[in-house]
């Protein structure tokens, strides 16, 4: 079943359905659910045509691998991971419009933890665009999972002081490395900002931007009939549903949210965004277009933007998306990505790590999908597999 959702977020009747639902349904249960990519996904597309957005919605499958698990449906709530970090990032360009020089900030003078940290000179600007000489990844998990407590601000310094030593600054920063611990940090930076939790200003962001199915943690567990399970893993209990899967995201603020990872989402609120972000760089939208393309623009040394990630060799958007596109990927099987020369946005949600996070065939199925939600939408038809 597939239908297509109005500009307010809302079902029409089923008798109204975009003939592209139908395809995408087909697409997703040829090319995730059979293929065995994850138990079920959604996927929305928008496009702009006529001088307005058409939407149209696509589902498969179940939200668990086991017969009798309840199927997939455009509601169906999905653990974005690192799909958070555009949310993250956005929060931050808000406050960039109100205060030029906020992106300049440096961490130390915002997060009292990495005054003294190796960390505490970087800008909130190379943090965000993962120039900020972090390592990739720490497992600040660790001491939990070994039955030890640790204190948040333990945890944030230890993140503060996970420098690469090889690392030599130049003008624009560090050379490129993804860092989940940057976003982490700039959450942090955010809170202390604001003075109110990150979970209280992404509840702010989709209501400006009308994002109602954003949800954090917390509100994703109140939801957990709607919500796919992720991974089973043994320490934290068994199989994870509304809770993030992600560890650090998980030990560091448990339901709430974390600059990298926490938020859950629905298709068509996760496809607005994609919407607001084109909106604001081509007609009027939330962000101000500059300050939206100069955090966009290619930075030397990597993909990676303010925030986004742009096309590379390989890139998992495909073939067809152009230079200008910008979108992100999350660990679980979400993923954003837009085209504003096309003017298209194609949004794919899916549990792939459900039940284990050993399964990477997304990742040969994410370029299949993008080219043939691109060709649906620009050519009128998608090819057969």
């Amino acid at each position: 079943m597939s239908f297509v959702i109005d500009s307010h977020g809302s079902p029409s009747p089923p008798h109204i359905s975009h003939p592209w639902s139908t395809r995408l349904s087909e697409l997703l249960e040829q090319q995730v659910v059979a293929a065995g990519v994850a138990p079920g996904a959604v996927i929305g597309v928008a496009r702009h045509l006529g001088g307005a957005w058409t939407r149209a919605i696509g589902f498969a499958g179940r939200t668990q691998p086991e017969m009798g698990s309840p199927t997939v449906s455009a509601r169906t709530i999905y653990d974005l991971a690192s799909v958070t970090k555009p949310l993250t990032a956005c929060l931050a360009l808000e406050h960039a419009q109100r205060r030029p020089d906020f992106l300049d900030t440096r961490l130390g003078e915002l997060v009292e933890v990495a005054r003294k940290a190796p960390a505490a000179h970087v800008t909130l600007h190379q943090l965000l665009s993962h120039r900020a000489g972090l390592l990739a990844h720490l497992e600040l998990f660790a001491p939990v999972r070994a039955g030890t407590t640790v204190e948040y601000s333990a945890l944030l310094r230890q993140a503060a002081e996970g420098f690469r030593p090889e690392c030599v600054a130049s003008d624009t920063g560090y050379a490129p490395v993804y860092s989940d611990l940057g976003y982490i940090l700039t959450g942090a930076a955010l809170e202390a900002a604001v003075g109110a939790p990150l979970s209280e200003q992404l509840a702010g962001l989709r209501s400006r931007w009308e994002l109602p199915g954003v949800l954090s943690a917390a509100e994703a567990l109140e939801a957990d009939l709607q919500v796919a399970p992720t991974e089973d893993v043994a320490w934290r209990g068994g199989r994870l549903q509304g809770v993030v899967h992600d560890e650090n995201a998980w030990v560091l603020r448990d339901r709430g949210l974390c600059g990298h990872a926490g938020a859950f989402g629905d298709v068509s609120s996760v496809l607005e965004l994609g919407v607001r972000l084109v909106d604001s760089l081509k007609r009027t939208g939330p962000l101000d277009a500059r300050l939206l393309r100069a955090s966009l623009a290619p930075q030397p040394g990597g993909s990676q933007r303010l925030g986004f990630d742009g096309r590379s060799v390989g890139s998992s958007s495909g073939k067809h998306f152009s230079d200008e596109s910008f979108g992100h990927l999350g660990f679980t099987g979400a993923s954003l990505w837009c085209d504003p020369r096309a003017e298209l946005i194609v949004v794919l949600l899916t549990n792939r790590v459900c039940p284990t996070r050993e399964n990477i065939r997304i990742r040969a199925a994410r370029p299949r999908i993008h080219d043939a939600a691109y060709e649906l939408t620009q050519l009128g038809a998608v090819p057969q597999p």
